[in-house]
C-alpha cells in the first residue's frame, strides 16, 4: 500500500507542473470515436440500468468562453497572451480538451462539444451549467487583476432557455457587488434556484455578517448555494482560507440550503473550533455533514472526487458512509474530466476501486466521451473491502435541487455598467 500512496502523492505534486505543457499532448477525446467494444457497452449499460429510466443529472458543469458571438464571457488577458506563458498554456489546454480548435469561436465551439457529448448518453442527461462572477473587493469594486474569467448569468439563462431539455441555469452573484440584491431578485424572477460561488478565487467570505441580507434573500426565494470547499488550483486563487468548509455555517444558520462542492476537496484549513490548529478540509467537511443542525439543508457534490489529486481515503470514506449518500449529488466539474493527466483509472484499479477489465473498458469510454466516462466511472466504483457503491439516487434529480422553471427574462447590468 505504501507505494500506492507515494505514487498518488507524486502525481499530486507533478500535476501543477505538467498541466501547463499539456497542449502538446493528445488530450482531446476522439472527435469521431470508434464504436465501443462489447465489454465497454456492457459497463455503460450497467451504469444506467438501475436508474430506472430516470434522467441522469450533473450538478456541476462549467460554461466557458471568450465573448464570441456576444455571449458576454470574459477572460483575463493573462490567459490570452504568451507574455504570461503558464496561464496562457493552462487556458489553451482547457479549451483544447473541451473541443475548441479556434479561440475566435471559443464560445460556440465549447457549447457544441458539450451538447454533442450529452447527446451520446444512452439516456439524455440534465446538466446544471454554471455562471461565474468576477472577483469583487469588499468596497464593491471589480478586481479585474484577480478575475481570471467571467460567465454572465444572462448567458447561462439564455442557453437554458434554448435547450430546456438539457440545461439547468445556475447563477453566480457576488454578494459584494453593490447591486447584488437586485441581481439576485432578477435571478429569482427568472426561475434560477442555484447560485454558484468559488470564494478562493472570487473573494467573498461566506462567514461575513455583512452579507446576511443576501443570505436572507436567498432563503426567502428558496435558492441553494453551490459553494466550492477546500483548496482550489484550477482557477487563480489568492485566498485559499475562504475555502474552509466551516465558513458555511453562517448561510446554513440563516436558513440557506448549501451544497458543498467537491466534498471538501483537498488541502488544510484553520480548525475554527480549535484555535491554533489546522485540519484537513475533508475532515472539516465531514464535521459539517455530521452536525445534526444541518442534516436537512446541507448537501455535497462529488465532482472530481476521482481525480488523481484526491486522497483515495476520502473516496473510501464516502463509499462507506451510507448514512450520507442521500445528501450527496453527482457533479463532473466538466471540462476538467477531459484533461487526461488528472484522470488516471490505473490508480483507481491499484487502490481496488475498479477491476482490471473495468479499467480497460473505462479507458476506452474515456477516449470516446469523457463526460460519459465520469458518470460510468462513479457508477462502477466500489469500496475496496466491502464492495459498497454509490446508490443510483445520487445520479438523478435530488428533491428540491433540480427545479428548472424559467419565468421572465433576466435583465441585469453587464460589466460595463458596473
Amino acid at each position: 500500500m505504501l507505494h500506492r500512496h507515494v505514487l498518488a502523492g507524486f502525481s499530486a505534486l507533478l500535476i501543477p507542473l505538467v498541466l501547463p505543457v499539456l497542449p502538446v499532448l493528445p488530450v482531446l477525446a476522439e472527435t469521431t470515436p470508434k464504436p465501443l467494444s462489447q465489454d465497454a457497452q456492457v459497463l455503460v449499460q450497467r451504469a444506467f440500468d438501475d436508474l430506472g429510466g430516470r434522467q441522469p443529472v450533473d450538478y456541476h458543469v462549467h460554461i466557458l468562453g471568450l465573448g464570441a458571438a456576444g455571449t458576454g464571457a470574459y477572460a483575463s488577458p493573462r490567459l490570452l497572451s504568451w507574455n504570461h506563458p503558464l496561464p496562457r498554456l493552462k487556458a489553451r489546454t482547457i479549451f483544447r480538451s473541451s473541443g475548441v480548435t479556434d479561440e475566435a469561436q471559443a464560445d460556440p465551439q465549447y457549447l457544441a462539444r458539450l451538447l454533442d457529448l450529452a447527446r451520446q448518453f444512452p439516456d439524455s442527461p440534465k446538466l446544471a451549467i454554471l455562471a461565474f462572477d468576477y472577483h469583487y473587493a469588499k468596497d464593491g469594486s471589480i478586481d479585474y487583476a484577480r478575475s481570471e474569467f467571467h460567465i454572465p448569468d444572462e448567458y447561462v439563462l439564455q442557453l437554458a432557455a434554448r435547450h430546456p431539455e438539457r440545461f439547468i441555469p445556475v447563477a453566480s452573484v457576488h454578494p459584494y457587488d453593490p447591486q447584488a440584491l437586485h441581481r439576485l431578485e432578477a435571478c429569482a424572477r427568472a426561475g434560477i434556484t442555484l447560485v454558484k460561488w468559488l470564494p478562493n478565487a472570487q473573494g467573498m467570505d461566506p462567514s461575513d455578517p455583512d452579507i446576511d441580507s443576501f443570505y436572507r434573500a436567498m432563503a426567502r426565494h428558496g435558492m441553494a448555494l453551490l459553494c466550492h470547499t477546500g483548496l482550489e488550483s484550477s482557477v487563480r486563487s489568492d485566498a485559499q482560507r475562504l475555502g474552509n468548509p466551516l465558513l458555511l455555517r453562517r448561510p446554513l444558520d440563516l436558513g440557506v440550503t448549501v451544497i458543498m462542492a467537491h466534498a471538501g476537496n483537498r488541502g488544510m484549513s484553520d480548525d475554527l473550533d480549535n484555535p491554533g490548529k489546522k485540519a484537513r478540509n475533508f475532515d472539516l467537511f465531514l464535521r459539517m455533514m455530521d452536525d445534526p443542525a444541518y442534516r436537512d439543508h446541507l448537501y455535497a457534490d462529488i465532482s472530481m472526487l476521482t481525480q488523481t489529486l484526491r486522497n483515495p481515503r476520502d473516496l473510501t470514506t464516502l463509499l462507506a458512509r451510507a448514512d450520507l449518500h442521500h445528501r450527496l449529488v453527482n457533479g463532473s466539474d466538466y471540462p476538467l474530466p477531459a484533461i487526461d493527466v488528472i484522470i488516471q483509472p490505473r490508480l483507481l484499479q491499484q487502490y481496488g476501486f475498479i477491476s482490471a477489465s473495468e479499467r480497460r473498458s473505462l479507458t476506452e469510454i474515456y477516449r470516446h466521451n469523457p463526460l460519459l466516462f465520469d458518470l460510468v466511472l462513479k457508477r462502477t466504483l466500489r469500496h475496496p473491502e466491502t464492495g459498497a457503491q454509490f446508490p443510483p439516487e445520487m445520479f438523478v434529480a435530488h428533491p428540491g435541487l433540480a427545479r428548472n422553471s424559467i419565468h421572465e427574462p433576466i435583465h441585469v447590468h453587464t460589466a460595463e455598467g458596473k
